[in-house]
C-alpha cells in the first residue's frame, strides 16, 4: 500500500513544476471567490459526481496564477484515508518540503473530509491552531453536518455552500454555447434542453446518449456509493436496502405528497425510523423537500410536505408519454429552481412551486398539454399577488384577468432568463 509521502507527493503534482487542470466555469466559483481572504474555512458539499474536487483544483490553480508558492498548496483526499490523524498528515508534508506551519501562509484543501474520523475536531484543532497561517476548504458528498455535534464544534469557524449537479446555464457553457437572442435559437435551445435532461447535471455524462450506460452510472456510481457506502460509513442503518427503495419511490414517482404514517407502513418500518432516513437521504443530497407554503412560519413545518428526487429514474426519463414526460418536466423545474414550497389548499387546489424573490411571492405551475389557470388564479387570490407563470415545454402566451397576468413561458426561455 503507498504511504502517505507517497500519496502526498503523487496528489500535489505542482510541488515539481507547472500543472494544468481541465475546467468549464461554475456558477459556486464566481461566489466562493469574495470568502476565501477571510479566516473562516470553506465547506463544499454536493452530491457525488457533481465536480466538488474539479472545483478545489481550480481555486488552487487560482492561487498559483495569482503569485502563491505552490509548496504551500496542499490537497489531500481521504476516501482512502478515514484512519489518518492530520497532524500526521501536516508533519509529512513539513518533512517533505522544509516548511514550518507557524511561518508564511498556506492553502490546504482537504477531500472528502467526512471519511476522516472525528474529522470536525481535527479540523476545528487545525483552525485554532494556526488561523493567521492557514487557509482551509474541506469537501464531503454528504452535508458535514449530518452528524449534529459537528454543527456545534465548528460553530462560527466555517461558511457552508452546496454544489449542485451543472444548471441549464452551465451546461451550455460546458458545451460552449452561446445565444445572446432565445427567439432566434429556440428550436436550438430546445435540442440542448433534450440533451441536458439526459445528463441529469452530471459533467461525466455530457458526451454519453446511450441509455444503458446512463442508467448504469447513475445506479455504480452515484446511488449503490452513496447508499450502500456513504451513509452507512458516517451513521447507523440497521437496512440500507430501506433507504434505496424509499429513493427508488420519490425516482420513479417524483413529487409526491408523502404522509409519514402511511410510507412508513407500507415499508414495514416505523414513522421514525422513517424519519431518520429521510433526513439522511437529504443530508446525502438524494432527495430534497418542499414545504406547503403559508405566510405563517409554524403553520409551514406542520403542512403536508413533497418530496422530489435530485436524481431521476433513467427509464422514467426516457419514456415517451405525456404523463411521463409531464413529471419529469415539474421535476425538472423544481430542481433547477430548487424550489422550497408548493401549495396546496384544503380544496385540494394546488401549485407545483411558490418561490420567494425579495419577499415578492412568486407562484409556477408546470405544465405539458393543456393549459390550465384555476389552481394558480386561487393562490393569486388567496395571497393577493398580480402575476403568476406557467412552465411549459414549448408553449409561449400571456393570460389577463383583471389586474391579474399569467405568463406561459417555454422551460429553455424561462431558464435562461429567470
Amino acid at each position: 500500500m503507498p504511504t502517505i509521502h507517497d500519496i502526498l507527493i503523487e496528489s500535489n503534482p505542482w510541488w515539481k513544476g507547472p500543472t494544468t487542470i481541465e475546467y468549464n466555469d461554475r456558477d459556486l466559483h464566481t461566489r466562493l471567490k469574495k470568502f476565501l481572504p477571510l479566516p473562516q474555512i470553506i465547506a463544499i458539499t454536493g452530491l457525488r459526481r457533481v465536480g466538488k474536487t474539479t472545483l478545489m483544483l481550480k481555486i488552487l490553480q487560482d492561487a498559483i496564477h495569482q503569485g502563491d508558492d505552490p509548496h504551500t498548496l496542499l490537497y489531500f483526499s481521504f476516501d482512502e484515508f478515514k484512519d489518518i490523524d492530520i497532524r500526521t498528515l501536516l508533519e509529512e508534508y513539513e518533512h517533505i518540503l522544509g516548511k514550518n506551519l507557524k511561518q508564511g501562509k498556506y492553502l490546504f484543501l482537504f477531500d472528502e473530509i467526512q471519511k476522516l474520523e472525528n474529522w470536525d475536531e481535527q479540523i476545528k484543532r487545525l483552525y485554532d491552531t494556526y488561523k493567521k497561517n492557514v487557509k482551509i476548504i474541506i469537501s464531503g458528498s454528504e452535508s458535514l453536518f449530518i452528524k449534529k455535534k459537528s454543527r456545534a464544534t465548528l460553530a462560527g469557524r466555517l461558511f457552508e455552500f452546496i454544489l449542485s449537479p451543472l444548471s441549464f446555464n452551465e451546461y451550455l457553457r460546458f458545451k460552449d454555447v452561446h445565444y445572446e437572442n432565445t427567439e432566434l435559437y429556440q428550436k436550438e435551445l430546445e435540442v440542448h434542453l433534450a440533451d441536458y435532461k439526459q445528463t441529469q447535471g452530471f459533467p461525466e455524462l455530457l458526451t454519453i446518449t446511450d441509455k444503458e450506460i446512463i442508467k448504469k452510472y447513475i445506479k455504480e456510481s452515484i446511488v449503490e456509493k452513496v447508499i450502500y457506502r456513504d451513509i452507512p460509513g458516517l451513521v447507523k442503518i440497521r437496512d440500507s436496502s430501506i433507504l434505496e427503495s424509499i429513493l427508488t419511490i420519490f425516482m420513479e414517482e417524483p413529487g409526491q405528497i408523502v404522509e409519514l404514517s402511511d410510507l412508513a407502513s407500507d415499508l414495514h418500518i416505523s414513522r421514525q425510523t422513517l424519519a431518520i432516513y429521510l433526513r439522511y437521504l437529504e443530508a446525502s443530497f438524494l432527495i430534497c423537500k418542499l414545504y406547503n407554503f403559508s405566510k405563517n412560519k409554524r403553520k409551514i413545518e406542520r403542512k403536508l410536505k413533497k418530496y422530489y428526487p435530485t436524481i431521476l429514474s433513467v427509464d422514467l426519463l426516457f419514456k415517451d408519454e405525456l404523463t411521463s414526460q409531464s413529471k419529469v418536466l415539474e421535476w425538472f423545474v423544481v430542481t433547477q429552481l430548487k424550489a422550497e414550497y408548493f401549495w396546496r389548499d384544503s380544496y385540494k387546489n394546488e401549485v407545483d412551486i411558490v418561490q420567494i424573490d425579495d419577499k415578492k411571492i412568486i407562484p409556477l405551475e408546470v405544465k405539458q398539454g393543456k393549459i390550465e389557470t384555476k389552481s394558480l388564479l386561487k393562490f393569486m387570490d388567496c395571497y393577493k399577488v398580480n402575476e403568476g407563470y406557467v412552465i411549459t415545454s414549448t408553449l409561449e402566451a400571456h393570460y389577463k384577468y383583471g389586474d391579474k397576468h399569467i405568463w406561459v413561458i417555454p422551460i429553455s426561455k424561462f431558464l435562461l432568463k429567470k
